[in-house]
């Protein structure tokens, strides 16, 4: 076995103070009881799990941030192989088998830094000659002109020490707008000048009067609080009394449908199972992403009139088949019914009600699973959390992973570990990923209940909720975060709270390279040629393994829109492990 002792592998610099493989064991006991109401009994498998690493740089923490989320994710992985073994045994009837799971820490940390390390022929997210090879589906150049992009971004407000994020989403126009700028700005093409600029117009408005317009444009946007102030709202309460995923019947009447063990060789814990993804952006498609390495065969839909980030499509579209349907028009939405007669599960990742809106929510599903006399599998992941639960003010909010961030003190805390009186949001969409992992291990928990069960299940999980399970943790000691400001670059501690969340990543990546090497190296990494972006993909492997059970994707990422929508004819690359 390629892994080191749980107690090797310091730091050459100095050694670490904190154990993440001790850590991580503690974060999965704690998940396990948070969400016991949740998950099956079967996935309960403590004993079974073996949190490992497979670089000299070992059992430490590799990002320069004072959270544990090398430990969170590490825990929801290690759920999420449980549950693949669960599965398995279901599948196969081995009532209580044991099977060895291994966590990879050091793949735990490449996965939440996924989006970083993938490539499209040698090059990464950043490379400037990249978008030759990305279809552009940033439709309202809310991405790729600068001026546009930092319309979301976090900024001081009118009350000294108060932040707001604002977020103009994929559009950025009516954010803009909003805050007396024009839509567009030709002249201001420098970093700084941008920022100085949009955060001037800011500060004209109080919190207050940012919440009064942003809701009055429907807009994307936070104010920055600490932990604290989270869980003194009413949003806050509301969050402390739920699990970071939810699982609940919306219909009884339909049968158990069991498993149906197909193939030969090492099982896949999902093959069989037909989903239908309807998302944008990293959490919720990490949800099929995540779905689809365990055998499943996930449909990505999406719409050539709605925007996305094009470079995501490299990352996160993973395993799937893709396809345009514009669920406006009468003839793609038959195409849309046809595909969801077959379909276990729907994932959807839009603002709470859209699907609702266009009449594939939970209660239509639950409906349409009455009429085919088979259950559905609902997943729904937002920002703020919360639908159906007294008290849960925003749970009809839009959101981003940054906002979640900025709400619930994860920026705070990051802010205050880099010495500042500021917020600042942490490095990487780990709060993305981490959410996309808490969606699987969902989905997974209501197959299981409706092989066993029968009916139809809706699974809700959030970007705020995980972020609830990460504070919960706790922040790592002071002499761990002590070490950390010394291994780190001093260029990311010189980073302010209105840098954005790409500058910040840049400089967390360019420290990492140093302080954790081996994370970028080719044995970390999967490589296929992807026949829809005629290219070759290179992507981390995955983190968890699980005896006697297979673990991976049988294809590499397409573009948006590539496939026919049908579940038929679903090729598989020749992929290459580093």
């Amino acid at each position: 076995m390629d892994s080191y002792p749980a107690k090797k592998g310091a730091s050459k610099a100095a050694p670490p103070s904190y154990s993440v493989t001790k850590g991580s064991s503690e974060a999965l006991t704690s998940l396990l009881n948070i969400c016991e109401s949740e998950v099956p009994k079967s996935f309960r498998r403590l004993g079974d799990v073996a949190f490992t690493y497979t670089s000299p740089e070992g059992d430490q923490v590799h990002f320069p941030t004072p959270l544990k989320e090398q430990n969170a994710i590490a825990a929801i992985k290690a759920l999420e192989a449980c549950a693949a073994a669960a599965l398995v045994d279901l599948q196969y009837g081995i009532g209580g088998g044991h099977r060895r799971i291994e966590v990879d820490i050091d793949k735990t940390s490449c996965f939440l830094m996924s989006a970083y390390l993938t490539t499209i022929n040698g090059m990464d997210k950043a490379h400037p000659s990249v978008k030759s090879k990305v279809p552009d589906t940033d439709l309202n150049e809310a991405q790729s002109v600068l001026y546009r992009r930092l319309s979301a971004n976090l900024y001081n407000t009118k009350n000294p020490g108060e932040f707001y994020h604002m977020h103009g989403s994929l559009e950025a126009s009516t954010t803009l707008k909003m805050i007396g700028l024009p839509s567009h700005n030709d002249k201001l093409t420098d970093y700084r000048a941008c920022i100085n600029t949009i955060e001037k117009a800011v500060t004209k408005f109080t919190t207050k009067q940012l919440e009064e317009i942003n809701a009055q444009h429907a807009q994307a946007g936070a104010p920055v609080l600490t932990w604290n102030e989270f869980l003194a709202t009413p949003h806050g309460k509301a969050l402390s009394s739920l699990p970071p995923f939810t699982v609940k019947p919306v219909e009884i009447a339909t049968p158990a449908i069991p498993f149906s063990p197909t193939g030969f060789g090492t099982p896949y814990a999902l093959r069989g199972i037909k989903v239908i993804e309807m998302c944008r952006i990293i959490a919720g498609p990490t949800i099929g992403r995540s779905l689809a390495a365990h055998g499943a065969a996930v449909l990505k839909v999406t719409s050539q009139n709605l925007p996305d980030v094009p470079f995501f499509q490299v990352d996160v579209n993973t395993g799937k088949h893709t396809t345009s349907l514009d669920l406006r028009n009468a003839a793609d939405r038959k195409t849309f019914d046809d595909l969801l007669r077959d379909a276990d599960v729907l994932i959807d990742g839009y603002r709470p009600g859209c699907l609702d809106r266009l009449g594939y929510g939970a209660e239509s599903l639950a409906r349409l699973a009455k009429a085919r006399g088979r259950g559905f599998v609902y997943v729904a992941e937002d920002c703020f959390g919360g639908t159906g639960v007294s008290g849960a003010e925003w749970a009809g909010r839009p959101g981003w992973q940054q906002i979640a961030d900025c709400v619930t003190g994860v920026a705070w805390s990051q802010g205050e570990f880099m010495g500042l009186k500021e917020p600042v949001v942490p490095p990487f969409p780990m709060s993305d990923y981490g959410t996309g992992a808490l969606g699987c291990v969902a989905a997974m928990s209501g197959l299981y209940r409706r092989a066993t069960q029968g009916g139809s299940w809706v699974c809700r999980t959030s970007l705020c909720q995980y972020d609830v399970f990460l504070m919960r943790l706790g922040l790592l000691d002071k002499d761990e975060q002590a070490r950390l400001r010394k291994e780190h670059r001093s260029a990311f501690f010189a980073l302010k709270h209105n840098d954005s969340v790409d500058e910040v990543g840049k400089r967390a990546l360019e420290s990492v390279k140093i302080v954790a090497p081996t994370l970028f190296t080719e044995k970390m990494m999967h490589t296929a040629w992807s026949t829809k972006f005629d290219a070759v993909l290179r992507w981390p492997r995955e983190a968890i393994k699980v005896q006697g059970v297979r673990v991976g994707h049988v294809r590499a990422a397409r573009p948006n829109g590539a496939d026919k929508p049908c579940w038929e004819g679903w090729e598989e690359d020749a992929i290459i492990d580093g």
